[in-house]
């Protein structure tokens, strides 16, 4: 059966079943007698697998079956539909997945585990990516607990009036070079 496995590509993701293969894998568990485990042994596929396949197809036909392109962004009122149905009916995140057409029960998983921990604001802030790296361009000070000896606080000092000297005299000869013109 290793022949009817085929790969299809979208985008950078690559579904591991073709829907030729979820297709034939879910009508043979509805409308033959075969059980569950024996397509899964016949197929060598995961019963949870198999199982959320058929669930999909009697919800949403084939083309529940599709593989899903690109991210899909959710918003707030939805997730908070998904945790109070969960909550209301006692459903798992795979049944709550499933009814939601949500394509992987982590998700579910997660959104109630935010929800749980902090409250209906877990539900509106999600960070997607990497965080920024904040430090990246700040220049690294290095802080000296030590005292100064006298002579090293008379070399700064005495750099400190270098610098305005040399400032002054800048200035003077700006003021000078207007008079001029």
């Amino acid at each position: 059966m290793l022949d009817t496995i085929g790969v299809i590509f979208f985008m950078s993701r690559k579904p591991k079943y073709s829907i030729s293969f979820k297709l034939m894998s879910v009508e043979k568990v509805l409308n033959s007698r075969c059980s569950l485990l024996n397509v899964c042994d016949e197929l060598d596929i995961e019963k949870s697998t198999l199982r959320q396949w058929v669930k999909i197809y009697e919800l949403y036909g084939v083309t529940g079956l599709n593989p899903r392109i690109g991210n899909t962004k959710y918003t707030y009122s939805f997730k908070l539909k998904v945790i109070r149905s969960i909550e209301k009916n006692g459903l798992s995140f795979r049944e709550a997945s499933i009814q939601f057409n949500i394509p992987s029960n982590s998700t579910v998983r997660r959104w109630y585990s935010n929800y749980q921990n902090n409250g209906i604001k877990g539900l509106k802030t999600e960070s997607r990516g990497r965080r920024p790296n904040i430090m990246k361009n700040k220049p690294i000070k290095k802080s000296f607990k030590k005292p100064l000896t006298r002579e090293e606080e008379l070399l700064l000092e005495n750099e400190s009036l270098k610098a305005e000297l040399a400032l002054l005299k800048k200035l003077q000869a700006l003021a000078q070079a207007r008079k001029k013109k």
